[in-house]
């Protein structure tokens, strides 16, 4: 398996806690972390009718079983084991007994929240990051063949094309959250809202147009905005709010947190059609927002990213706190360097004055200069 970034941060944070979470889409590897780092504790899977029975109608038999710590994978299907499992950390006060690994949101983190607050640390794994693809030597030669292709870990592990790997994702594992979560009963409309996200990625957030576009209230437009936002399929990135005298817009940026399953949701099945597809910008900005989500979650830290844009549509993609200042960052999918790129970063950091950093721009194109005062970055580099 290649190495993953977050391999440190789990190993940090399970020194510091009892119990380390971690969390993240199905099949971002995060069983295939905790396997590799705990190879010495016993794996169950609460998928496992069996074992998901014994640990509903026996939590403490079922915890007995592991005196000295153990991995429980999808142990969000057994909530009422989060109680027990608080009851005997508490008394044997050992940091790094118990892994848990969660793809959903919802039932992990409010279960933690309830019963295991300030006893875990956790660990939220995304797909393999450019820098992992290409320290393992598997990073893709293209721009169009990465964007493409995505960062799932089953697609770089075994010879499966993404035309046939993303159909049975959708089914087995988004399709099958839903149910679970909503009951939804109509997956055709469930499926055409998944698509009509897709061609919003990069874009602003108007759940009524969205809604309306796919035939659902505006009730069920959030209720299953907010299971793909907790289930890793999507992020939303909040604007900036600070005053500069102009009005700002209030409504977040809809991304999805994979380009290939994007590109599979817009019906893009070759880099032929990718290289000319009216989408093609806004899956690079996507690659690129995604890219620094995945950096802080592998630090350990929340996604703390925001983007400014003002009503005059004056607009900054990506603005990175970093302490009390902010790097505004803007997103080029050309692959060659043109001089009013420069413009909205400067503009914004005249701005902020002492709160801004450098500006920078992440491009389609090839190396690392300075421009305007501004340092141009080429999309691999975001892999360095």
């Amino acid at each position: 398996m290649l190495n993953r970034t977050a391999f440190s941060t789990a190993l940090r944070l399970a020194q510091g806690f009892p119990v380390l979470a971690i969390t993240g889409p199905r099949q971002s590897g995060k069983t295939t972390l905790a396997r590799t780092l705990f190879a010495d504790k016993p794996y169950v899977s609460l998928e496992d009718p069996e074992e998901r029975s014994f640990a509903d109608s026996d939590p403490r038999g079922f915890l007995a079983r592991f005196p000295q710590g153990a991995i429980l994978d999808e142990v969000q299907r057994c909530p009422d084991l989060f109680s027990y499992l608080q009851g005997v950390v508490d008394k044997r006060k050992r940091m790094g007994e118990f892994i848990l690994t969660g793809s959903q949101q919802f039932g992990l983190m409010s279960n933690i929240s309830q019963s295991l607050a300030g006893r875990v640390g956790l660990l939220q794994l995304l797909p393999f990051s450019l820098a992992e693809l290409r320290e393992g030597g598997v990073l893709p030669a293209t721009l169009d063949e990465t964007m493409l292709r995505g960062c799932y870990p089953r697609l770089y592990d075994r010879p499966v094309a993404p035309g046939d790997w993303f159909p049975n994702y959708v089914t087995t594992y988004l399709e099958r959250d839903v149910r679970q979560l909503l009951a939804v009963r109509d997956l055709s409309l469930f499926q055409r809202f998944l698509k009509m996200c897709a061609a919003r990625s990069g874009q602003l957030l108007n759940l009524s147009a969205l809604a309306a576009d796919c035939g659902i209230s505006h009730v069920t437009a959030r209720e299953w905005m907010t299971v793909l936002e907790a289930s890793y399929v999507v992020y939303l990135l909040r604007p900036h709010h600070q005053n500069f005298g102009k009005r700002l817009v209030k409504m977040p940026k809809l991304y999805f947190l994979d380009t290939g399953l994007m590109a599979y949701l817009l019906g893009i099945r070759d880099v032929n059609t990718l290289t000319t597809h009216a989408s093609r910008g806004a899956l690079f900005e996507t690659l690129v927002v995604s890219e620094w989500v995945k950096r802080q979650f592998n630090a350990g830290q929340v996604a703390e990213l925001y983007f400014w844009r003002d009503s005059a549509g004056h607009e900054v993609d990506l603005l990175i706190p970093q302490g009390n200042q902010f790097m505004p960052v803007e997103i080029k999918s050309g692959a060659t360097f043109s001089n009013d790129w420069t413009a909205a970063v400067r503009k914004l950091a005249a701005l902020f004055g002492d709160a801004a950093l450098p500006p920078g721009i992440v491009y389609g194109g090839d190396g690392q200069y300075e421009r305007g005062g501004c340092r141009v970055v080429g999309w691999q580099a975001l892999a360095q």
